[in-house]
């Protein structure tokens, strides 16, 4: 079932999936302010939808995002959003803020290009799963520009580790499936006709989990990432089971395990 009413983006609902489509295939889905105010207004929305629990993000056509439409970026005619008093910069950046914020894990999926802001939206999902054709860069450096936007300078060296981070960020050189998978930048990579299915497999395996255990799982990971140390940690763990252990979900997951069934879930 298709949801909304969106110009550069199309929202399937099935269930309790959504499939998150950037449709600019065209101009391979490059970024442009309408396509930036439709995801503030879906991500945003997330987080008071109980409906929805995992969340797909692909784009339509050969590449998943090529970064910013530059030359719609160029157009003064456009109106320049003011983006908590950094123009589009802050409009554009507070996107991958809602992305990280959302209760929803995000699976992206990447095919062909992912570039600049495409980049950094597969970054700033939780999980990664790339097509054979698959090449990702940090295209903001080849712009005269630094390439620590987006969140990507956050988000690259947790994944990739610092030197490896260094290197694409420094040289905006791309980075291909393969070596994508070797870095752990991505959890899989598989034919381009086959991305959609593996990754309605990833989704079917979160829905196992109860709905606020995979909630509380996405927030408690987001602040370990963050905190100062283990006592941190494990302070947001303690607080999310004592949540978890007092739902009836919880109740009916530890009756499933002795009754050797799968559990049934009804998010209470």
């Amino acid at each position: 079932m298709q949801i909304e009413d969106y110009e550069t983006l199309i929202v399937e609902r099935n269930g309790a999936v959504d499939t998150l489509w950037l449709n600019r295939p065209n101009e391979l889905n490059a970024i442009t302010t309408p396509m930036v105010t439709e995801l503030r207004h879906y991500f945003d929305h997330l987080s008071e939808n109980e409906q929805t629990r995992v969340v797909l993000m692909g784009g339509k056509g050969k590449a998943f995002c090529a970064g910013l439409d530059i030359k719609a970026a160029s157009d003064a005619s456009i109106p320049r959003p003011f983006g908590a008093g950094m123009g589009f910069q802050g409009y554009l950046a507070d996107v991958y803020m809602k992305m990280r914020r959302c209760p929803q894990p995000i699976i992206s999926m990447i095919q062909g290009a992912a570039c600049g802001g495409g980049f950094a939206f597969a970054l700033a999902s939780d999980v990664r799963i790339a097509a054979d054709n698959a090449r990702m860069n940090a295209a903001f450096i080849k712009l005269g520009l630094s390439a620590c936007d987006m969140g990507t300078s956050y988000f690259l060296p947790r994944l990739v580790g610092t030197s490896i981070a260094s290197e694409l960020m420094l040289t905006g050189k791309f980075i291909d499936a393969d070596r994508c998978l070797r870095t752990n930048l991505v959890s899989d990579v598989v034919l381009a006709a086959e991305l959609l299915a593996k990754a309605k497999d990833y989704a079917q395996e979160m829905l196992l989990a109860s709905p606020m255990g995979l909630r509380l799982t996405k927030e408690g990971l987001n602040v370990a990432i963050d905190a100062p140390g283990l006592e941190a940690a494990i302070a947001v763990e303690n607080r999310n089971q004592v949540l978890c252990s007092r739902t009836a979900d919880a109740k009916e997951g530890m009756r499933a395990f002795i009754e050797k069934r799968a559990p049934v879930y009804q998010g209470r």
